[in-house]
């Protein structure tokens, strides 16, 4: 197996140099095609020229070289930035639909212009995905000059815009906008009633930044519509109270993983007890056994501080890979109400869901997909199976200096604190720059408090205080700057030695440059190396080192304690094989993660599938491709709309119990593919019939004041937002029902079957 691992290996090394060398070849073509003595007519009659070959049909792989240039000449000029070869064989990578891995301060924003300039010579529109609005907008204004030079327009979309702004900013042939905020318009397009009223037009070609974060760890999270539900309740406190008064191990016991919770059997006779329902999983308690499920699940699993935040009287979730508030996101609904009543606040209803996708559902719409990012390599498996993305590791323009120091290994948390403390003390005596990430906004807090002790300044950012990210990260790099932030740090935002200085940066350089220190490892090698990329940017110094404790949360979950029973001590350990046993929880963590996602395409491919077609159908009727009247064309999409969310809410209700299904001895997604196709051929009947009906009751009226007396119009209100869905494969926000529907069905059983045990 070894072997044919390694072969595997030395065959997609050869493979990856093989197009490095075409990448190189082709970038000495395009640095030969110098258009230096061109005055700017020539250039931008060059462009015209292109565009009308674009338009006529020429590939755009035989326009490659000469578009190429001119972007490079064009960028020389308007922003006096030079593309390195580098940067160019970036965009060629991008142009031939691969992932780029490149390293952070390697200009991917500028890479980014030249692909995204050729693909849209065919007037078919490119999309820029960026990973908030700040970058969306920061980007187009920043590249915009490059674009417009040469003819083309180019805009940002921002959350908030009113509807024709977002129809203007996506009809530029360039858009930079939020992978989020594109599904939201696409969302919103799908309920539409008018075409008027839709944003988007037929996508084409997508490059991803930050597509590791995007495809991958993001990619499982459903972006959804609702109809907007102004009711609230906090009947969830008598569940919030019953929870706290439940104790681990001795009424409720973890999986193995620490992934879900759930009663025992002294835990259902204290509930019933206490709740006063009787035996908890007669089919009548179904409603209590659920709340209170998810009552205990939020006590137990959710930390404040860690897993959310509460700001201004509001809950708000906390990205578990970036440590950023997530903005609009909320739990399913019955855990997120579960959450408020934990917090004592009140918890606002979400109303009837009218469409759903997932943010990787929805990227498989543009034709031509790209990305980039500076972590791709750990995952290239992943990039393969899923998108059909081969990973191109780009090499830097300057060789990576920075010292990877081993990982330092303690075995308890207090060794592990006082070892942080006293390392940071001692590096910052010396003025050389600092940044230290985090596990959470607590941890983030408590080291802030003990460095303060010893006289340590420092700046902490977290999600309490994201909003000032861009403003804390630029001054990160400065002599005797102390950062201590959350993953939150260099999403877009390099850090510069000497806070781009160059007396100061040129000092500490000196020093070893920007110094980087890990509280924690992650379950994905992809975040540490993150962290890591943070320092060394274009060739300068830097160093990183991650400080472990034995009594880390992942560490403790795989039970590597019990494997290294070392007494405790506050020097660090020196057995090597801890720092092999880490990468492998690590490596079978990451493995298990790609296991769930594969696993859960299995539930939402399908769904997604029934969702095309049934679009597709909407879609001709909206546009008049279907010869209707216009009362004919309201009253079926108005129904279409309507059937598609009743389905959408028997596909949850499903999908919550289907793992019932292994205990009968029947494949859970065989049976849930089953239920849903036979529920899905039923709605095309059900649209003819009450369009029949509704179109007898208008007598072929088309007077848009009898269709809203008849109630055929959009919702008067509608919100987006993200679900933070209980089978995604967060490691605290998950929450799968097999441990408990499986207890529940046993303890129904267990007097028939007369079974003692269970």
């Amino acid at each position: 197996m070894n072997v044919a691992v390694k072969l595997l290996r030395e065959f997609k090394e050869r493979v990856t140099r093989h197009r490095l060398k075409g990448y190189r070849d082709k970038t000495e073509l395009i640095r030969k095609r110098n258009l230096e003595a061109w005055d700017d007519k020539q250039l931008q009659a060059e462009s015209v020229r292109l565009k009308k070959e674009a338009r006529s049909g020429t590939p755009l792989d035989e326009l490659l070289v000469d578009a190429y240039a001119l972007v490079c000449e064009t960028a020389k000029r308007k922003l006096g930035l030079q593309p390195y070869d580098v940067q160019i064989m970036a965009a060629i990578a991008l142009h031939e639909r691969s992932l780029i891995e490149q390293h952070t301060g390697e200009g991917k924003t500028l890479s980014a212009v030249m692909p995204a300039y050729l693909n849209a010579l065919s007037g078919e529109g490119v999309h820029v995905l960026t990973f908030n609005d700040y970058l969306a907008n920061r980007d187009a204004e920043w590249m915009g000059p490059i674009y417009r030079f040469l003819g083309l327009t180019v805009n940002s979309v921002q959350a908030g815009m009113s509807l024709s702004e977002k129809r203007e900013a996506y009809a530029a042939d360039i858009t930079y906008v939020t992978a989020k905020e594109a599904g939201f318009d696409y969302l919103r397009d799908t309920i539409a009633l008018i075409e008027d009223d839709t944003v988007h037009r037929p996508f084409h070609y997508v490059i991803v930044d930050e597509a590791d974060s995007l495809l991958l760890d993001e990619a499982r999270v459903p972006l959804v519509i609702t109809g907007e539900s102004g009711s609230s309740s906090n009947d969830g406190t008598r569940f919030a109270e019953v929870a706290r008064l439940l104790k681990q191990d001795e009424h409720y016991d973890f999986d193995d993983f620490q992934r879900n919770v759930y009663l025992n059997e002294a835990g259902s006779a204290k509930a019933e007890s206490l709740l006063g329902c009787g035996n908890l999983y007669d089919s009548h308690n179904t409603h209590l056994l659920t709340s209170l499920n998810c009552a205990l699940h939020v006590e137990s699993l959710l930390k404040r501080d860690v897993d959310y935040i509460v700001r201004d009287g509001q809950i708000e979730l906390i990205e578990e890979y970036t440590g950023r508030v997530a903005e609009n996101r909320y739990l399913p609904d019955r855990l997120q109400a579960a959450l408020s009543a934990k917090e004592g606040l009140q918890s606002k209803a979400e109303g009837k869901i009218l469409g759903m996708i997932t943010l990787q559902h929805f990227l498989s719409l543009y034709p031509k997909i790209c990305g980039m990012t500076a972590t791709a390599h750990a995952s290239a498996m992943e990039f393969e199976e899923i998108y059909a993305l081969q990973v191109v590791q780009i090499p830097p323009n300057r060789s990576n200096i920075r010292i990877d120091h081993p990982h330092r290994i303690y075995t308890h948390k207090e060794a592990k604190l006082k070892a942080l403390v006293q390392e940071i003390s001692s590096i910052h005596a010396t003025g050389r720059p600092i940044l230290i990430g985090t596990s959470s906004v607590e941890e983030s807090d408590m080291l802030a408090a003990a460095l303060t002790v010893t006289n340590v300044p420092c700046h902490v950012l977290n999600a309490k205080n994201d909003e000032k990210e861009a403003e804390i990260i630029a001054k990160a790099g400065e002599i005797g700057a102390v950062t201590v932030s959350t993953n939150m740090a260099g999403r877009g935002v390099d850090i510069r030695l000497g806070g781009g200085n160059p007396t100061q940066a040129e000092v500490v350089a000196k020093l070893g440059g920007l110094y980087v220190i890990g509280t924690h490892v992650n379950e994905s090698v992809r975040i540490d190396d993150q962290l890591r990329g943070r320092s060394g940017r274009q060739g300068d110094p830097g160093a990183s080192v991650f400080f472990v404790s034995l009594e880390d949360e992942l560490l403790l979950r795989f039970g590597i304690h019990k494997v290294i029973r070392a007494p405790r001590q506050d020097e660090a350990l020196e057995e090597p094989v801890l720092r092999s046993q880490i990468a492998h929880i690590q490596r079978v963590i990451m493995g298990q993660n790609f296991h769930i996602r594969q696993e859960l395409n299995c539930y939402s491919d399908m769904v997604e599938d029934q969702r095309r077609i049934l679009y597709e159908e909407r879609l001709g009727i909206l546009k008049g491709e279907k010869p209707m009247s216009p009362s004919e064309q309201r009253v079926r999409l108005f129904y279409m709309d309507e059937f598609w969310a009743d389905h959408l809410a028997y596909v949850s209700y499903i999908r919550e119990g289907i793992h019932l299904e292994s205990l009968a001895s029947r494949n859970p997604i065989d049976e849930f593919h089953v239920q849903i196709t036979q529920a899905y051929e039923q709605i095309p009947s059900k649209i003819n019939r009450e369009s029949a009906n509704m179109l007898a009751r208008l007598r072929g009226s088309n007077d848009p004041a009898k269709w809203e007396e008849f109630g055929l119009k959009s919702p008067a209100s509608t919100r987006t937002y993200i679900i933070n869905d209980q089978y995604i494969q967060n490691k605290r926000s998950s929450w799968t029902a097999v441990p408990i529907f499986a207890f529940w069905i046993r303890k129904m059983l267990s007097p028939v079957f007369r079974w003692s045990k269970f």
